[in-house]
């Protein structure tokens, strides 16, 4: 969990335990594999995954073109990281829309 946590500060230093480790019982499972806990800003299939899975069914999200402009900020924002861990980059795309605290209080 601390790997996690400190992995969203680097981005958003003031990044709570608890919205984080939401994030990581979503995930469960998916972060055992090296390959599913990354998020490849390269792959439209993965980005495709990430609007409909988390923003639109986690979240509660409906505009796509919102959605997709936020996913496209995101790998900007950590575009310096090779690996861009899926907790980090959902934690920023909860963040963006204010939903952090939808994720405690499910």
């Amino acid at each position: 969990m601390t790997d996690h946590l400190a992995s969203v500060r680097k981005y958003a230093a003031k990044a709570d335990e608890q919205h984080v480790a939401a994030i990581v019982k979503h995930l469960g499972i998916a972060l055992r594999n090296r390959n599913s806990s990354l998020v490849a800003c390269s792959d439209k299939a993965e980005l495709d995954r990430v609007r409909e899975s988390w923003c639109k069914r986690k979240l509660g999200l409906a505009d796509d073109g919102k959605i997709d402009a936020a996913i496209k900020q995101v790998c900007t924002t950590m575009h310096a990281d090779h690996d861009k861990a899926r907790v980090t980059f959902y934690y920023l795309l909860a963040a963006h829309f204010k939903k952090l605290d939808s994720l405690i209080k499910t």
